[in-house]
């Protein structure tokens, strides 16, 4: 009797009865993040987004490992551990009252810190999931043509930001949140749109560009950290005419958001990846950086953008309120050095008194958040030694582990880390700018497996 050849049927049958079926991981959750992150800005879930994309990530993660495929885990991951271990242990000091602070009772605290929790663990999962994608499933070059349309998107915002810094409007999410609950401050920076901050740094009610992030210091911190990635993909994609054009637009809401951040951030940014060609042997970037030094030099002095920068500088009303700030957190840093006090907390008064507090009249005079002027001051303040060695930990041995990488993915993503830690000074990093800073070491660790394929 002659034996039949199985079928493609059969082989398929046989392969879902006798073995694990592979489960690859779709991109889409990725892609949907970064792709529409201005239709989640509008409907009001924002930053939300990550925590909700997270548990569809997760979940396939999980399934994934379960059909026996292996689940890599980036490169010094332990650091990381360390740090979400310390964020959770010290969860336990939040009762404490250090020196100097508003009293409140621990459960009055923990919103907010099971809040920065949660977002944390999504990041961690959107790391892995990122890092874990094959080119096959994501390209390496279609997240980079991402990254580089939500630098797009930043600029668009900042131009929205200085034409109609009044426009706001309330969000679907919004308006389905009872009343006692979206008119709270902390909701109210989650789930309302608004297109800039309105300030008086320089003049009366002066609009800071802040949209789509919600504020005007993480769109200066995320302008530094996406801006890489629109000229890797310009590369790519051969966009060079329309991204010269985005990088000059976005001089003008860089320089209107009086954001200094911003500006050591471009600065750093421009020395890091020159002096990384410069080491290659690619001397031309002296050239190109000494230009585009001379053409902003002119553009600041031609037009009122000069006038703008000068006002800024001369205008330096949050100096000293940082300057209070840092020793504060230093101050507490000493008094729980090992794992801080869980999170952040509410200054007695301001920086003159302890009787001069924050009123109807006047936001800005006092109760000031202790480790609310940026990353490294909260990771100190609220999470002692060991979670601050352990966040920059990470992100350093990333930096040490893919030196040798100078393709532009390479260069890009180390990039974003060194900005990242230049920012971490004045910046807080939750919740986009840490997103943005784990898919840069996402893109580094998936080029050192996979190679580079964006020359």
């Amino acid at each position: 009797m002659t034996q039949t050849a199985p079928t493609p049927a059969r082989v398929a049958g046989g392969a879902a009865h006798g073995a694990p079926k592979r489960r690859d991981l779709p991109a889409w959750p990725v892609a949907c993040i970064l792709g529409f992150y201005p239709v989640w800005w509008a409907l009001g879930l924002g930053v939300l987004i990550f925590a909700l994309m997270a548990v569809p990530m997760l979940f396939l993660l999980i399934r994934r490992r379960a059909a026996g495929r292996p689940l890599r885990l980036p490169p010094g991951f332990a650091f990381w551990v360390i740090f979400l271990a310390a964020v959770v242990v010290s969860i336990g000091a939040l009762g404490a009252d250090p020196a100097g602070t508003v009293a409140e009772h621990a459960t009055g605290r923990l919103p907010a810190v099971t809040y920065k929790a949660l977002m944390y663990a999504s990041l961690t999962v959107l790391l892995v999931y990122a890092g874990n994608l094959t080119e096959a499933e994501l390209p390496k070059r279609r997240l980079v043509k991402l990254l580089g349309w939500l630098f797009v998107v930043t600029v668009l915002g900042g131009l929205l930001g200085m034409v109609a810094g009044t426009f706001e409007f309330t969000s679907p999410v919004e308006w389905l949140l009872p009343p006692g609950v979206r008119n709270k401050g902390f909701v109210q920076s989650l789930v309302h749109p608004y297109a800039a901050q309105i300030m008086d740094i320089v003049g009366e009610g002066q609009p800071r560009p802040a949209a789509p992030w919600g504020y005007t210091n993480t769109w200066g911190n995320n302008f530094c950290l996406l801006v890489g990635w629109l000229i890797v993909a310009a590369r790519s994609y051969r966009a060079k005419f329309w991204t010269t054009v985005c990088l000059v637009v976005s001089i003008v809401p860089a320089v209107v958001s009086l954001n200094r951040g911003l500006w050591i951030g471009i600065g750093v940014l421009v020395v890091y990846v020159a002096a990384r060609y410069v080491l290659a042997g690619k001397l031309w970037i002296i050239g190109a950086v000494v230009m585009a030094a001379a053409m902003l030099s002119v553009t600041l002095v031609a037009t009122p953008l000069g006038d703008v920068v000068g006002a800024r500088m001369d205008n330096g009303k949050s100096n000293g309120v940082r300057s209070f700030l840092i020793d504060r957190a230093l101050d507490g840093f000493t008094g729980s050095p090992v794992i801080g006090y869980g999170g952040t907390r509410n200054t007695l008064g301001g920086r003159n008194s302890i009787t001069v507090g924050e009123s109807a009249g006047c936001e800005r005079c006092g109760n000031f958040t202790v480790g609310g002027n940026g990353q490294l001051w909260q990771l100190l303040y609220a999470h002692g030694a060991v979670g601050t060695v352990g966040y920059l930990g990470f992100f350093a041995y990333g930096l040490w582990r893919f030196r040798r990488d100078r393709s532009p993915i390479g260069v890009a993503g180390s990039a974003a880390i060194v900005t990242s830690f230049s920012a971490m000074l004045w910046y807080n990093s939750l919740v986009t700018p840490l997103a943005f800073t784990v898919l840069a070491f996402a893109l580094l660790w998936r080029n050192s497996s996979e190679g580079d394929t964006t020359t």
